[in-house]
């Protein structure tokens, strides 16, 4: 059984969707980010950066969201959530999965952590703007990208699709949030019927009546 170290919203949150949508047995264990128990001894003990999530596989600790993304879809080749080696879709879903993780993700995290990447507190009212603004043109970029396709990556459901939806739902906030975008918003309301997306929103305490 897996066990998958998470809290609500965060980045636990694509990993949770892979699982339910694999119908795996695994137990949710939260770790509560408002007492900082990710920087706890135990937790480090399992993931020595402190971050959430952590997802255990046979004894085995694997942290950083994307690479548990990816080793559940590769554990699982039957669900075909990653194209299979040889096929030419194998590097687009490395491609998206490395822009989504390492672009806009981490655009996203700027956005919400500016004092982080500053020393001048006056100076993160203009860091946030100035993020939204480099993130909502990745979301344009995306919504080109999505133009008459069903999901990301030729023409079945990828890992990659649940990473996107979870970036999706923490930009809902912005002036030109994913849903007011024509592809993006019809790809992620298509998204959000899965049973898996469902299970995990009612788990975690997200409302879809926006995606309907």
């Amino acid at each position: 059984m897996y066990q998958l170290y998470y809290y609500p919203l965060n980045a636990s949150m694509a990993p949770h969707f892979i699982l339910e949508e694999l119908k795996a047995d695994f137990e949710l264990i939260k770790v509560d980010r408002k007492s900082n128990a990710q920087k706890s001894q135990d937790y480090l003990a399992l993931n020595p950066v402190g971050r959430i999530p952590t997802l255990i596989d046979n004894g085995y600790p694997i942290f950083e969201s994307p690479a548990i993304c990816i080793h559940l879809s590769e554990t699982h080749p039957s669900s075909n959530l990653i194209p299979e080696t040889g096929s030419p879709n194998r590097a687009l879903f490395f491609q998206w999965m490395m822009y989504l993780t390492n672009t806009v993700q981490a655009e996203l995290m700027i956005y919400f952590y500016p004092q982080k990447h500053t020393k001048d507190e006056k100076g993160t009212e203009d860091i946030v703007q100035a993020q939204e603004e480099r993130i909502t043109e990745m979301l344009e970029l995306l919504d080109n990208e999505l133009e008459g396709k069903e999901y990301l990556i030729g023409d079945s459901l990828s890992a990659c699709d649940f990473f996107l939806f979870m970036l999706s739902v923490w930009a809902d906030e912005f002036k030109r949030p994913p849903l007011s975008f024509k592809n993006l918003s019809l790809y992620l309301k298509k998204l959000a019927q899965r049973d898996s997306v469902v299970r995990v929103c009612n788990k975690e305490g997200l409302s879809l009546k926006d995606y309907e």
